[in-house]
């Protein structure tokens, strides 16, 4: 029987692979959602929140719980998703019925939506918007320090995903290819145990030495579940690859 550090990697390495293989942003989100709920043992509702120039959109949410304490955030104009910044990127309230910090906000998700503590987890930040991973636990439960550090491990999959998506964005690749990429990310992250960013700069390495396409290299990893030789790993080089 595995130990319980032994079945929270294999959770997590299975989570970076989902991830990884996951066909667009969107279903990325709602995977990190789903895992949220699943892996920390007090979550009972989560979703990643988008703060636009301080306007709030839920891009994904287990359930309507996330939308509503949301849509009361911009209603009051203050909570934890209004709050959670660059340089603050964990936000946790273990009891919002006592909670000073948001005292409208805090008290009206404690009555309406029957929630006794949340966390605000930063994602992913741009030069406009951020988004968090909002979780929230039912009345009666309050997250622990064991749930702040797996919501953390979440959250921290999804950052890493979400970088090394953007990186290939700037490629300008199309759907099918971007699938391939992520079906050779995954294959990579299993087999080294390395993140997607570093599974991606893998595949770009091989791309420059070879002088082949990425979604070509990408392609010959996802067909052959092969590894490609390319010399000492990993070592990161600003250099980019072929786009096509």
């Amino acid at each position: 029987m595995l130990s319980d550090a032994s079945r929270s990697i294999s959770q997590f390495s299975e989570l970076a692979v989902e991830l990884a293989a996951a066909p667009d942003e969107d279903a990325r989100l709602k995977i990190g959602v789903d895992a949220a709920v699943a892996l920390v043992a007090r979550c009972d509702h989560a979703g990643v929140t988008i703060n636009d120039k301080r306007v709030l959109m839920t891009r994904v949410s287990s359930d309507e719980v996330v939308q509503r304490a949301n849509e009361l955030q911009h209603e009051l104009g203050e909570g934890p998703c209004l709050d959670v910044m660059r340089d603050q990127n964990t936000l946790v309230s273990t009891s919002l019925e006592q909670d000073q910090r948001w005292p409208r906000w805090a008290g009206r998700v404690h009555a309406e939506l029957g929630v006794d503590s949340m966390m605000s987890l930063l994602v992913y930040t741009d030069r406009v918007s951020f988004g968090a991973l909002s979780l929230y636990a039912r009345e009666g439960k309050r997250f622990d320090a064991d749930d702040v550090a797996v919501g953390q491990a979440v959250a921290a999959q999804l950052a890493v995903i979400m970088a090394a998506e953007r990186k290939i964005d700037q490629l300008g690749l199309g759907m099918h290819n971007r699938m391939v990429i992520g079906q050779a990310q995954g294959i990579l992250m299993e087999r080294l145990d390395i993140t997607a960013d570093q599974a991606f700069d893998y595949i770009r390495r091989v791309s420059m030495n070879t002088n082949r396409k990425v979604v070509d290299v990408a392609a010959e990893i996802a067909a052959t579940r092969t590894l490609i030789d390319i010399g000492r790993w990993p070592r990161h080089e600003s250099a980019r690859a072929p786009a096509s």
